[in-house]
């Protein structure tokens, strides 16, 4: 998984509540077991007028011009409800997205999220107003940063820097590229010697173990 550190990217609005899983990428678009071949399906029901022949929706703010190539998603609350589908978190990374802020998310979602290496960002629905009325004057200039090592978003210098809240254990998999196992392997000196000194304290737990 690659770490994420940094990042500076066109945010793209799409402040809908409930946005849940099936919208994010239908199971009708989920035609690989893989990571990969999801993108042309992200948000399909809104994306196309036409799905089958992908007739664009230009009224669709991810067909906007002025969002193109967005990688950080602003969103309503709820985010990522619905169903357990990890293949939603593919398609929207595989789209180029690399965060995704909103006031509230799925806790499945951004579970899956974090596992691979999807940003998911909680700030108060005001304070994203904010950052997209700054936004909004010119996206592809007036890009967000996300700086994971300070958990801070920044807005030039148009909004003071933005303080986020994230879990240590999830910032922690996030900078280093890691999931669940490899964050666990981390720790396998410190497994060993608890077991090593469980064996002298409790050597009837371990009869019969290698």
């Amino acid at each position: 998984m690659t770490p994420f550190i940094q990042h500076l990217g066109v945010a793209a609005p799409l402040l809908r509540d409930n946005i849940d899983t099936d919208t994010i990428i239908p199971s009708r678009e989920m035609r690989t077991v893989s990571r990969s071949g999801l993108a042309d399906g992200l948000f399909a029901p809104w994306r196309y007028t036409d799905a089958d022949s992908r007739r664009l929706n230009n009224a669709f703010v991810l067909n906007a011009v002025q969002f193109a190539g967005a990688s950080i998603l602003l969103a309503g609350n709820n985010f990522g409800c619905g169903s357990s589908r990890e293949h939603a978190v593919w398609a929207l990374m595989e789209s180029g997205f690399r965060v995704v802020i909103a006031p509230s998310f799925a806790t499945i979602f951004r579970n899956n999220a974090l596992r691979n290496g999807l940003l998911t960002v909680e700030l108060d629905n005001p304070l994203i107003l904010r950052i997209l009325d700054w936004v909004q004057e010119d996206p592809q200039r007036h890009r967000v940063g996300v700086d994971l090592e300070q958990c801070v978003l920044t807005c030039d210098t148009a909004l003071a820097p933005i303080p986020f809240v994230i879990a240590p254990p999830a910032r922690l998999m996030l900078l280093k590229g890691l999931d669940e196992i490899g964050l666990t392997e981390r720790s396998l000196n410190s497994i060993a010697a608890f077991e090593a000194n469980d064996r002298k304290r409790r050597p009837w737990v371990w009869l019969g173990s290698p």
